[in-house]
């Protein structure tokens, strides 16, 4: 054979070979197609939908504060003499803190006891005076009435007289009381500003800041603002659990023992405030807690779908409800969302069937053909 035409024969078995394989590989591919093509469409899910509750609770920073809380301030310009508490000192009510002293205040009280004792003179001699002549009187015309209503009035000027003198000596000697300052209330002293020698005396006269300042420490205020799309959940004795950064560990109970009953203009929030015993000392005033407070409406009037139910497109928000086989978009607002399940208001009603998982490949008025209903946890 002539070596051209070997390569004629070589060209064709080469040419009836690819069609050979292009034939085999179009029915193959026609093959997966009509495999494909039959394979059934898989099966949505869907539920019936039903009412129920969530419960659910919000993380707000919070402020521990002494429960009582007050800067003592010297009355009466003075010196201080001596300081018996200090800085971290534990103090019972009417425990004395501090003597001052103030020589002129002395001086006027010995004054005003002088006045006093002077009157008092005055006074019994008046008295004596009327009482002799009241006597005399009983004899007829040997004192006139003029003179005996003279000698009455005299002894009633001077027992006001007296009355003066003595509530004089009574506003000198408080006066020198206010050189003693006690504790009004049992706490513990987290401020003291002077020392022994200092002049001090009402705020803004000799002294801006206060001798000390005294605190409650075994009960605590903790006070929390809450926002106001919450205050619809907490009510008096509602209970709460808070942390706070130096005791990670250790969670602490509270209940809720007084809402301000308004809101803050500009935060918009309301301000509680709940009482902590504190007899171990474990919390201190200033302390920032982490508090957790319950949100439970107490209600079953809404209804409530997995999250995963929800369509969020650029239309607006929806559910996709099954009616008559058909997909049908319903414009729903949401609620609250506690992990995989949010609340959801519209024209919804009882026993509706919502797909369990929304996606906009689910057209509106789109033919439902396989349905499953599925039960929700």
């Amino acid at each position: 054979m002539k070596p051209v035409s070997k390569l004629v024969v070589i060209f064709l078995s080469v040419i009836v070979s690819a069609v050979i394989l292009q034939s085999c590989g179009s029915s193959a591919a026609k093959d997966d197609k009509e495999k494909t093509a039959a394979a059934p469409a898989p099966a949505l899910e869907a539920f019936t939908l039903q009412k129920g509750e969530m419960t659910s609770s919000i993380q707000i920073p919070g402020e521990l504060i002494a429960f009582q809380r007050v800067d003592l301030y010297a009355k009466v310009s003075s010196f201080v003499k001596k300081l018996y508490v200090d800085v971290g000192s534990e103090v019972t009510a009417g425990q004395l803190l501090v003597t001052m002293e103030a020589p002129e205040v002395n001086a006027q009280l010995s004054g005003a006891e002088s006045r006093l004792k002077s009157q008092e003179a005055i006074y019994l001699s008046s008295k004596a005076t009327y009482d002799r002549l009241y006597e005399t009187s009983k004899t007829p015309g040997t004192v006139s009435q003029n003179d005996l209503d003279v000698a009455f009035a005299k002894q009633k000027s001077d027992y006001a007289q007296l009355d003066a003198a003595k509530a004089s000596y009574r506003e000198v000697g408080d006066t020198r009381n206010y050189l003693e300052i006690r504790a009004p209330f049992s706490g513990v002293i987290s401020r003291r500003n002077v020392s022994p020698g200092a002049y001090v005396g009402p705020a803004g006269k000799g002294s801006d800041l206060p001798i000390f300042t005294l605190q409650e420490q075994k009960k605590l205020r903790l006070v929390v603002s809450v926002p106001e799309a919450y205050n619809s959940y907490l009510s008096n004795k509602s209970e709460v659990n808070f942390t706070t950064k130096s005791l990670p560990d250790q969670i602490f109970k509270a209940s809720v023992s007084r809402l301000s009953g308004a809101l803050d203009e500009r935060l918009r929030s309301q301000s509680i405030e709940m009482d902590v015993f504190n007899n171990d000392k474990k919390l201190l005033p200033g302390m920032v807690a982490e508090v957790s407070i319950p949100l439970t409406s107490g209600n079953t009037t809404a209804f409530v779908v997995p999250s995963k139910a929800i369509l969020n497109s650029t239309r607006g928000v929806y559910v996709i409800k099954v009616v008559d086989n058909k997909a049908i978009w319903q414009p729903v607002k949401t609620g609250r969302k506690v992990d995989d399940k949010t609340e959801v208001f519209g024209n919804l009603k009882l026993d509706d069937v919502i797909i369990k998982t929304a996606n906009e490949e689910i057209r509106d008025s789109s033919e439902i053909k396989h349905l499953t209903m599925v039960g929700l946890k």
